[in-house]
Order: structure tokens, then sequence, then C-alpha cells
């Protein structure tokens, strides 16, 4: 479904795509345009002309506070001030029918062609009642074209987006502020009824404000910062219908048709998402908030969540999110609406308070529920920006296990960066998939309770492979065939026992109390029907509790549904079918085999699994080291054959005589496995036992000694053999040679090289590679438990980097970077349909297309670079304020120069003047001063 839903995806790319090459290339998108502009214009101006009332339902509505007469104080507080009678309805009617006739015919004058239709659709609808009228075709022209603008933009295609916003020709048309003032005008506010949205809003016309809201939704989405902002700063009412929308009742149309209501209030609190989406500023926010009281927002999720209690749960695969496939669960709008309150909140401190369960007095119950299913995280951009993102956790990730939580979290591998978002992200496919098999193992009931026991399961098994090997070792080979006799006293106190411990069962289950009853029960069966009988029981218990507990495996990690190519790959099963299997031979075959059960420790403690892992993690190294101590014992034997052949003379023990050897025709596998079986035939006595003189010999053997190195092949034997187990090399056996011997120094010389070469060098290397793989493994354990503990597992920043920060590293791993919160978030994508995804589930969709996971953050949080950012804030205030105070300065210094400079400049004007009028009688009257 996934892959069909990709592939329309890419089909609608690709014609949109070639829709907007159409209308680029061919330059008429002006004419294009323009034709829905028209449409819109006249579809407003036909809402504006024929916007009635709803009188008839404020009619029912006195009718039905009439009829409540045994509340006379509820009467008194419903009772409207001004109430509208038959007559006053009559004339409204009248009045909007003459408006409506006047108007039409004013259109028919303007353009004859266009809306002669329309004109007569109005005359028409005027002759008709008011219950039913129906929209005119200018009207209802308009859900399909906002229909077609909304595909447009499908899946956030950025350039039609902005096409429709501007066309860059001659002349704009803005579809994008049309539409808004579309929902403007159907929902009345142009009237000035912004609080009475229920006048307007009815079942005729609920589906075209609906279809609106959608269009301005994917107007925003992507998001498409542009269309954001146009939407949110136009001068029209647009921002206040939508939250008028959210926090109205819209009644009368709520008592009749409550789900076209949520289905409203679900589409109006995703276009006010839509707004601020992706955005690092907060004056979307703030518009939004202007006329928004925070406590009626709170009220209304409250009263959403009370609206939804007693319906079942919607379904994860049947488009939960969106409610495609029926009426908009109450639950649901209300979580929207809380996720829309949630990013609010940053903005609004008192919003902020309010939705914290604990705050409120009443509707905790709503708030702890949605504050439980709703997550956020973080991501990273292609610009290398961060963005938090709030969602609502599917309901499918509730049935992740706990067992599968602790396992991922203590298994999963770290890359050579030490990121482990990479086998965290592999593994979130297999974790979805056993999301899936854990829900329809809730519809079985048996295979689910089992499931849920498993490691109970677990521990009665190792419990009974203990408690069988101890009797097994104590009382093997078992003489008594019969159960023994206990004396009345002794009897009694088992007795006893078990009852006391049945009570202490029954009235407080303990573990302590349910051991010591099973103890009870144990030596009670030993003593009174037998040790193999007891014995026979417990393993044919531990068979069906094996059995039991493999359904429990299936169950919790659903291997049959993977195939049986995944199943016979999975090491776990197999591993617990062969432990299945050991129970069997040991229950029909033979007791010895329970011994083998004993290794399920290594498999239950890490400890031991490091042991083992010590020898086969560098098995290699071990291996090849092994060959090489071959080679040498290979080399020293061929040495020995040739010049010390005689000295291989070693002392042997052979058997006294051939009595002790199994009888003719018998292996020693019978003799093993039938050893305790008295054989009548053979001649025995079975009642008494042989004498114990009858198994001895006759007399004791004497010493002797044999050649070991007449071929090469035992010189090699014994080489490996006795010179790898003596401690001090093959010389230690060999025949200790005398002084005067020839080869006494070469004898010494190749004692010496056997032990320093293959003793201490070759076998401590093999010991060495062994303590140092257990060291290593020792602290990788001990490293990796101190990452988990001081290091985030998502963005990989430690714990002394949130030292002296507003946010802890505790409420940085459990709120900023919960890594389940991010499986939640993949799950969300995988579940949701592709047309309904956000902006940022777009982009994270099309990272987990690629297999990109560069939209993890990698040592990097939001609220880290917001404290930085804060004192860089802080500094630059500072800087500002300095350069204020020195830009005041120097404008004071700039404004007293300048007058300065107008006062020079008047006093220097002032001179001119004077001198050109005072010179010439200065002259004058000295007219006999000499020059």
């Amino acid at each position: 479904m996934k892959e069909a839903a990709r592939g329309t995806e890419v089909r609608t790319c690709l014609w949109q795509h070639s829709f907007f090459c159409r209308l680029t290339e061919d330059k008429k998108s002006e004419r294009f345009f323009k034709v829905f502009y028209d449409r819109m214009k006249v579809a407003q101006q036909e809402i504006k002309a024929t916007v009635t009332v709803n009188t008839s339902d404020l009619g029912n509505k006195k009718k039905d506070e009439e009829t409540d007469r045994d509340a006379p104080s509820r009467k008194k507080a419903k009772e409207p001030s001004t109430q509208i009678t038959e007559e006053a309805r009559d004339q409204l009617l009248e009045a909007s029918a003459a408006t409506r006739k006047a108007f039409t015919a004013f259109r028919r004058e303007a353009d004859p062609d266009d809306h002669y239709q329309s004109g007569e659709g109005a005359q028409a609808a005027a002759d008709k009642p008011k219950d039913e009228l129906e929209m005119s075709a200018v009207i209802t022209i308009m859900q399909p074209i906002l229909r077609f603008l909304q595909l447009l933009c499908e899946n956030h295609n950025r350039d039609l987006q902005n096409f429709l916003r501007c066309q860059n020709n001659k002349t704009n048309y803005n579809l994008v502020c049309e539409t808004l003032q579309f929902l403007d005008c159907i929902c009345g506010s142009t009237t000035g009824g912004l609080g009475l949205l229920g006048l307007y809003i009815n079942e005729r016309n609920v589906a075209l404000i609906n279809q609106t809201l959608e269009s301005l939704t994917e107007y925003c989405q992507g998001p498409c910062h542009e269309n954001q902002n146009c939407i949110a700063t136009h001068e029209s009412n647009g921002i206040d219908i939508i939250t008028a929308l959210i926090l109205n009742d819209i009644n009368p149309l709520g008592k009749k048709r409550m789900d076209l209501v949520l289905e409203l209030k679900n589409n109006a609190s995703k276009l006010l998402l839509a707004i601020m989406e992706s955005r690092h500023d907060s004056e979307n926010a703030e518009r939004i908030l202007y006329n928004m009281r925070p406590k009626e927002l709170v009220e209304v999720i409250k009263k959403a969540y009370l609206q939804g209690e007693g319906e079942e749960e919607p379904e994860e695969g049947e488009n939960e999110e969106n409610g495609e496939d029926g009426a908009a669960s109450p639950r649901i709008v209300g979580h929207n609406i809380y996720i829309l309150a949630h990013q609010l909140a940053r903005h609004n401190k008192e919003l902020q308070s309010m939705l914290k369960p604990g705050g409120q007095v009443d509707g905790d119950e709503a708030l702890e529920f949605y504050a439980k299913h709703t997550a956020q995280i973080e991501i990273v951009r292609l610009d290398r920006t961060m963005e938090q993102i709030v969602f609502p956790v599917p309901s499918i990730c509730e049935f992740l296990t706990k067992e599968s939580k602790l396992r991922i979290y203590y298994t999963t591998e770290r890359d050579e960066q030490g990121s482990k978002i990479n086998d965290f992200f592999l593994r979130s496919e297999d974790l979805f998939n056993e999301m899936n098999w854990q829900k329809k193992l809730r519809a079985q009931p048996v295979l689910y309770w089992c499931a849920r026991n498993m490691s109970f399961w677990s521990s009665i098994s190792f419990n009974l492979a203990v408690l069988m090997n101890l009797l097994v070792a104590f009382f093997y080979p078992f003489r008594g065939a019969r159960g023994g006799t206990l004396e009345p006293h002794w009897s009694g106190l088992l007795w006893t026992a078990m009852l006391v411990s049945l009570a202490i069962v029954i009235a407080l289950p303990k573990p302590h109390g349910i051991r010591a009853l099973i103890a009870s029960t144990i030596l009670r069966l030993i003593f009174s029907v037998g040790l193999q009988p007891t014995l026979f029981l417990l393993g044919a218990f531990n068979v069906c509790n094996k059995i039991i507990f493999l359904m429990s495996f299936v169950g919790n990690c659903g291997t049959f549904t993977r195939g049986y190519r995944a199943m016979v790959l999975d090491v776990e099963f197999l591993y617990h079918l062969l432990y299945l299997l050991i129970c069997a031979l040991g229950l029909f075959v033979h007791e010895f085999f329970y011994s083998l059960l004993l290794f399920d420790l290594v498999y239950r403690e890490e400890t031991l699994l490091n042991v083992i892992k010590s020898v086969t993690r560098n098995g290699r190294s071990i291996i090849l080291t092994a060959v090489l101590a071959l080679i040498l014992v290979y080399l020293f034997s061929i040495v020995g054959y040739l010049f010390f052949k005689a000295d291989f003379l070693l002392e042997v023990d052979p058997l006294p005589n051939d009595t002790a050897l199994p009888e003719a025709g018998e292996s020693l596998a019978s003799e093993f496995l039938f050893s305790d079986v008295c054989r009548v035939g053979a001649g025995r006595n079975c009642s008494t036992p042989a004498p114990q003189e009858a198994l001895l010999p006759a007399e004791e053997p004497e010493q002797d000694k044999e050649h070991t190195c007449e071929t090469l092949l035992m010189c090699i034997v014994t080489v490996l053999s006795h010179g790898l187990r003596s401690g001090g090399g093959v010389g230690d056996v060999l025949r200790k040679p005398s002084k005067e011997e020839p080869l006494f120094a070469a004898r010494v010389i190749y004692d010496l090289l056997f032990f320093f070469m293959v003793i201490i060098i070759v076998l401590n290397l093999i010991f060495g590679v062994i303590i140092d793989t257990f060291a290593d493994l020792r602290s990788e354990k001990q490293k990796k438990e101190e990452i988990l503990k001081t290091t985030c597992f998502i963005c990989g920043l430690e714990r002394d980097k949130f030292d002296n920060k507003t946010v802890t590293f505790e409420e940085h791993i459990k709120e900023e970077h919960n890594m389940w919160h991010y499986l939640c978030f993949i799950v969300l994508v995988k579940v949701k349909d592709s047309t309904e995804y956000t902006g940022p589930e777009s982009y994270v969709a099309e990272m987990i297309q690629e297999r990109n996971l560069d939209w993890f953050p990698r040592m990097r949080a939001m609220s880290l670079v917001s404290s930085d950012s804060e004192g860089e804030q802080n500094e630059l205030r500072n800087l500002q304020e300095k350069l204020e105070s020195t830009m005041k300065l120097v404008s004071n210094l700039s404004g007293q120069l300048s007058e300065l400079k107008d006062q020079m400049t008047e006093q220097r004007k002032q001179k001119q003047r004077i001198g050109l009028l005072g010179h010439p009688p200065h002259m004058n009257a000295n007219p006999q001063q000499p020059a």
C-alpha cells in the first residue's frame, strides 16, 4: 500500500511540474488565474448578498428553551435578552430576498453572460422556504476550484505554492489572500458576527468551509513562509475566524451533527499549526494568541476528551491521524488542539502553566492522557538548522514490549564515529513488524498470556534443570526402584510443610512461599512414589514447560510470520529448540542428557558469555597460534625420530585382564546407557549385588615400558600428548640420559628448545590472547555501561555539557532526545497517509526513503544552542545599548553642531548685511580722510 502511495506521489509531482512549466512558458498564467480570481470575487459578492441568519434554528432553540419548565433557574440563564418572533423572522427573509434580487439584477446588467445562471438560481432560491434553501452555483463551484488549488500544492510543491500568491506578471492575482477572504465571507465575519458562527455555518456549507480550510493548510505546509505570513498578516478576520472555529461550540449545528463540528475544529487546528510550521520566530504565534484566551483553549481540550469517553480508539491502520474513514473522533480532535496549544505555549507562560497536569482543579485526566500520548523530537534540516516537532504517538507503538526496549537499549552497536543511530535505524523496521505482530497477538488471549510470562517460564526451566541434575548427581544409579519408607512423624511433618506452604501461597503469593511449596511437594513425591518416577515426572513437566516457553517466544517475536528462512537463521529460536530436544532426550533416552541443560547458565549470564567470547572473539589468532604449535611439534617429532628414538621409552599400565572389557556383542554406548539394568538372561542373580572381590584383579600387574617412537606418527602423537601436557615439555617424560652419552648435549638443547619455544612462548601466546580478550571485553562492558549512563543515545552529547544549563541531562534524554520518541515518529511516517504529511514529516519520510540519517541531531541540542544564543544575545544587547547611547550622544552633538553652524551662518549674514548698508555713509562722512 505504501508503494502504491509512493507511485501516486511521484505521478502527482510530475503532473505538477508539467503544469507549472506550461503556465510559466506560455505566459498564460495571468488569464488562467484571472478566471479563479473572478470566480472567488463573484462567490464572495454572492455570499454577501444572500447571507441570512439561521433564524429558524433560533426559533427552534427558543422552543427548546420554553419546554424546559422544570428548571426555572436554567431557563433564566439561557433566555436571550432579545427574542426573534415569527413576524421578525419573516421580515428578515423578505429583506434577504429583496437584497438578493437587487444584487442579481445589477450583476446581470454588468455581465449577463457570466452571471445569468446564478441570478436565476438566486431568484429560484428566493421563492423557496428557508429550510429548502441551497447555495447557488456560483458558490458551490468554489468547492472543486479550491480542491484543484489544493492539489496544485499537494506534497508541498514550493513553486506552485508561491505561484498561487505571485505570478510575476503585469497583473498578479493573490489566490491565497482571496481564499482567506472567501473563508471570511462564508463564515459571516463581514457582517460583524464573529461570535455567532453557528448562525452562518450549517449542513449545506460546512463541506465548503472544510475544503477552504484544507486548501489554506496546503498553501502553508512545507513550510511556505511567504504564504504563512500572507495569511497571518492579512487585513481580514481570517485568523480570528479560524480561532473562533476552534473555541466556539458552533451551535445549533453541533446539536444535530457533532461529527461535522469536530471535522471543522480538526481542520482549523491543522491550519493554525500549518501557519506556525517550522518557524523560528514568534510573530505568527503572537498573532494567533492576540485574541485567544488560554483558559478557553484548555477548556476545549478537556471538553473534547470528555466527549470521547466510552468510544473505542481508532485503529492505526485506518488513518487514525486524519479520520478519513469516518467522522473525526473527539479525542483525535482534542489531541490536535492539544498539540496546537503545546506549540502556542512556547510563547505564552500562562498557557504553558495551564497545560501541566496538576495545575488545574479539574480536567487533569484529559491533560495527562494527551501528555502521555504526545511526543516531541528535534530534527536537522538540509540547511543544518534544527527544528522541534510535536506529534501524536501512534497507538501501535503501545504494543512494543519492555523486553524489546531493553534489548535494543543495551545491544545497539556503535559505529566508528561513536554513534548508535545507524544500528537503531536499521532495527526500526523489525521493531515496527514486532508492533504489528503484538497487536495481532492481543486477539489470541491464550498465546498472549503465555507470551506475557515468558521470563517466568524460563526461570522454571532453569530451576528444574538444576534440581534434576542434583538428583542425578547424588542418587544415580537409582538402587531403590520403589519408594522409600518414612517414619510416621517425618511423613506427617512433610504433609504439614506442604499444607502450610500452600496456605502461604494462597494468602500471600510470594516467591519464597512458592519455592517452599515446590520443595515440600518434590520431597513428598520422592518418598511416596520413588526417586526415579519423581525424576520422570519432573522431566515431563520440564518438557511441557519448555513447549510453553517456545510458544511464548514465538508469541513475543512472531518468528513464524517472518518466513522459514528467518526462522532457520534465528539463532535464539534454534537454541531454544535444541534445549527442548535435550529435555526430550533426558526424558526418553537417559538421565545424563540433563547435564547439558546446565549450559543454559552461560546463555543467561553475560559474564559467562564474555568468558566464551574471550576464546571465540579472537578465534583466528588462537587457531593460527595453535597451528604454529603443531608445526613446532611436528619438527621436534622429526628430530626425535632421527636422533632420540631410543629415549622415547614410556611407562605404561596395561589392563590386568580381559574381564573388564564389555561382553561380546556389546558396545561401550550400551554399557554406558544401560549399566544400571540387571541382566537376568545373562545368568546373574538380580536379587543380590555382585561381590566387590569378583571385580578386582587377582594380583597387581607389574609396570611395563614401551618404545613410543617406532614410527614417525607415534613420535608425533607422543610429543603432542605428553610434551604439551607436561610442565617442562617433552623432556619430562623421555628417558633420562647419562652425561657420558655422546648425545647428552644435544638432548639438553632439544629439551630446552621444546620448553622455551613450545611451552613458554607458543602456549603463553594462546593464553595471553584469551586473557587479553577477556580483559578487553570487561573494559568494553564497563565503558558501555558508563556511556549509557552519561551519554545521550541520539545526539551523543555527554552529561557534563548540560551542567549549569537550563535543561538537565535527565530532562534532555527524557523529553528532547528520547530514543523511543524517534522510533514513534518513524512509525508515524510509516502509517500516515503521505498526502496528509506536514512539512517536517515529508522531509523525514524522504530521508527515510533514501536511508539518509542526516535528519538526526549529532552533537547538537536546541536547548544548548538557545542557551548559548541567549548569552550572545545578552552581549549583543549590551553592545546595542552602548551603541544606542553613543548614537544618542552623537545625535545630540550633531544637533548642537548644526545649531552652532546655523548661528554662525546667521551672524555672518548679518555682518554682510550691515557691511553692505553701512559702508557708503561711512565713506561720505569722511570725504577728506586720506586713503
